[in-house]
């Protein structure tokens, strides 16, 4: 199964005198970055929260978010004396020296410190949050699982798009081939007024078909393309592989591209590369 590098997770959990909300945001990252925005009471935290990231993921870039809203009670309600007495003698000593406004009530109560936040800062409290965060963990790698789904089923279908390509161009090279011989030997014979010397025609054949001889390019776009399906269906962390694969594809298609000398097989190795790309874009997002 592989794994998408975008996904989400919610969860929420109650603790003495408040609510923990914790987020977990994912998207595609070259290597595993983990950043977190959580109240400073819980900062210490971090180290146990991104080893557990760790090892659970190896690629992508992790926005964790968690907030503390406290419940009213009249113990949280309590302000510190030490805190208040510590404000309002730094008030005191900022009015001495400039003209300001005393602090509202609603400031006061907001000043770090000033109301109760033991809620926030015990252990109990902190083994509900990292309780939380593992199953925040399991939840995104959940929804990274099934996006992952999604991006294999459309690896297959375009996959599938691919082989189909590939045999329709396959016996354009001998009609074209063909078509050539019959035209060379129209020209040659006008310009010799008469027949066309036959070693003289088939050496242009011969140089003609070995131009445009693409079966190399098709085996490997065959090769190519059976080692994207065993690849995906392998699993794991298999992003970096996919997109090395989705650049030997992409060659292929232009060498294609090259060798064209027909409509029909300059639109092939278009819409090789258009679905090429579709492909290489999903795959930024695999892990």
């Amino acid at each position: 199964m592989i794994t998408s590098m975008t996904g989400f997770a919610a969860v929420s959990g109650e603790v003495p005198g408040g609510r923990f909300a914790l987020e977990l945001r994912t998207v595609n990252h070259r290597y595993l970055e983990f950043q977190t925005r959580m109240p400073e009471d819980l900062r210490s935290l971090e180290q146990s929260m991104r080893e557990l990231v760790a090892a659970s993921l190896t690629r992508g870039k992790v926005d964790c978010r968690i907030t503390f809203s406290p419940i009213a009670t009249r113990d949280s309600l309590t302000p510190n004396e030490d805190a208040l007495a510590a404000l309002i003698e730094t008030q005191k000593q900022i009015l001495k020296k400039f003209d300001a406004g005393r602090l509202s009530v609603w400031e006061i109560m907001h000043a770090p410190g000033v109301m109760s936040a033991e809620a926030l800062g015990t252990d109990a409290a902190k083994q509900v949050l990292m309780a939380l965060f593992k199953n925040a963990i399991v939840e995104l790698n959940a929804t990274r699982q099934r996006e992952g789904d999604k991006l294999a089923a459309l690896i297959f279908q375009r996959l599938d798009g691919i082989e189909v390509l590939v045999k329709q161009v396959t016996p354009l090279i001998p009609e074209m081939v063909a078509a050539y011989q019959e035209k060379l030997a129209l020209k040659l014979t006008e310009a010799m007024a008469g027949s066309a010397s036959d070693e003289r025609l088939k050496q242009e054949v011969v140089l003609f078909a070995s131009r445009i001889d693409v079966s190399e390019e098709l085996n490997r776009l065959t090769a190519h393309i059976s080692e994207v399906r065993r690849v995906v269906k392998s699993g794991g962390a298999v992003g970096k592989r996919l997109d090395f694969l989705m650049q030997e594809l992409n060659r292929e298609a232009n060498t294609l591209g090259s060798k064209s000398v027909s409509t029909e097989s300059t639109k092939v190795a278009v819409e090789l590369k258009v679905l090429i790309e579709q492909m290489r874009e999903q795959i930024q997002n695999i892990e």
